[in-house]
């Protein structure tokens, strides 16, 4: 744990060393979608964007957690209402799936409806068909922002969906894998504990960035 401990700067920092490993070239030829899976991950987003004429775009999600415990989440669910769940975390804890739908349409309607609003001030997700997409991310705990996004992105039939992330833990790794044509990385961790420890300064993104980042969509 100790030799992967402050590695990165920021995000700034990670961005510049992730267009190291990704085609930036094809990025900028077949105008690749960049579609961050969380507020954080827009920042890196932006960076790789830069100067190209590529848009980015943020897809929101929420996370369902496990009855009368908040720290633990078994599901998620994305904005146009693909859910993921952790089968195996909704077996031992013996929840009713009834209450992971449940909680899926009470937080579309109560959180994301209204994210969009605010954020995007209605629009909502465009079609990602026919299109190149590279979701992206500052790091990945459990991988389940980027198992939500594959299934929304992948429903919509693009030509191809590839991931980049800084630093990300070996086992998610292998999760996604199958999933993304490819998955561009720094640093495959086998004992990840958060991703706040791989940074030496990872500062919340707060909402007049994230208004300003998605500002530059249009």
């Amino acid at each position: 744990m100790n030799k992967y401990k402050h590695i990165l700067k920021n995000r700034e920092d990670a961005a510049y060393k992730l267009k190291e490993v990704i085609p930036m070239q094809r990025v900028k030829d077949e105008s690749w979608k960049i579609i961050s899976v969380s507020r954080d991950g827009l920042e890196i987003a932006s960076h790789l964007k830069g100067k190209l004429a590529n848009s980015i775009d943020f897809l929101f999600s929420e996370a369902i957690m496990a009855p009368n415990n908040d720290d633990c989440e078994v599901a998620r669910v994305s904005e146009r209402e693909e859910i993921v769940i952790n089968e195996n975390l909704v077996s031992s804890f013996e929840i009713q799936y009834d209450y992971i739908y449940g909680e899926a349409q009470r937080k579309h309607e109560e959180k994301i409806l209204s994210y969009i609003y605010q954020y995007r001030k209605g629009r909502h997700f465009p079609s990602m068909e026919n299109e190149v997409v590279l979701l992206v991310d500052d790091g990945s705990e459990t991988g389940m922002k980027f198992m939500t996004a594959l299934k929304t992105i992948l429903a919509q039939k693009p030509k191809a969906v590839y991931i980049a992330v800084p630093v990300i833990p070996s086992d998610v790794l292998e999760l996604l894998e199958p999933f993304a044509d490819d998955v561009f990385f720094l640093h495959d961790i086998d004992d990840y504990v958060e991703t706040s420890l791989y940074y030496e300064e990872l500062p919340r993104i707060n909402e007049d960035t994230i208004e300003k980042l998605l500002e530059e969509i249009k």
